[in-house]
């Protein structure tokens, strides 16, 4: 099973990283405008973004209008020995700062809040290739797997991608989180209960929901 996921982790990520500016501006408008029109995103209150890098996803509508309709917004920091995700309220983008692996994270002497204290919320959520039944690769070290284990289990888990992250299966282990959507340029799959861990003992899902 690792093999088979560095492999896929290897082609998607050359796949990404070849992609050009404008249609990464143009694509992740799109995403994020789908996003938007989501009724799960429109009844939070707060809501967990994360910085893009390496031509993932961005963001930035989503920070702007959540701090517009007066969220509560959370971006993740690296902590520890790189080990753990903590979130901390951001106001503004420009608090961000070049942290580990230069992705701009919330400032040290921001202070984190503890997972289950955010309580319900939205958590956006980057990743390398995702499944219609929320199934996620990230880059390998299983930090946002271990952050969404500890968080409210009413939270919404989206994951942000484009359509050629999509594939039809992505092997899983024990600790893998699955996700309720999947959102592309031009769709919203959802995929369920994705609230357990993705190993087997309990099917997520099902049929994939579509909204145009």
């Amino acid at each position: 099973m690792a093999d088979e996921k560095a492999y896929l982790r290897n082609i998607l990520k050359e796949c990404r990283s070849a992609l050009r500016a404008d249609f990464v501006v143009s694509a992740s408008r799109d995403v994020q405008t789908r996003l938007l029109a989501l009724a799960d995103y429109q009844a939070a209150t707060t809501v967990v973004l994360y910085a893009a890098s390496h031509n993932e996803v961005a963001t930035d509508l989503l920070l702007r209008d959540s701090l517009a309709r007066g969220r509560r917004v959370l971006f993740p920091r690296m902590e520890g020995r790189r080990d753990r995700l903590a979130l901390a309220v951001v106001c503004d983008h420009t608090e961000l700062r070049p942290g580990a692996f230069g992705i701009l994270e919330p400032p040290a002497e921001a202070p984190a809040i503890a997972p289950l204290d955010i309580g319900p919320a939205l958590v956006c959520v980057p990743g390398l290739g995702f499944a219609s039944n929320g199934t996620r690769l990230g880059r390998g070290g299983g930090h946002y797997d271990r952050l969404l284990a500890e968080l409210d289990t009413r939270t919404n888990t989206v994951g942000l991608a484009y359509s050629f992250q999509l594939v039809e299966r992505i092997p899983q282990t024990a600790s893998d989180r699955r996700l309720y959507y999947v959102v592309t340029e031009f769709a919203i799959h959802w995929a369920g209960d994705a609230s357990r861990p993705a190993d087997g003992h309990a099917e997520q899902g099902g049929t994939a929901r579509w909204n145009g």
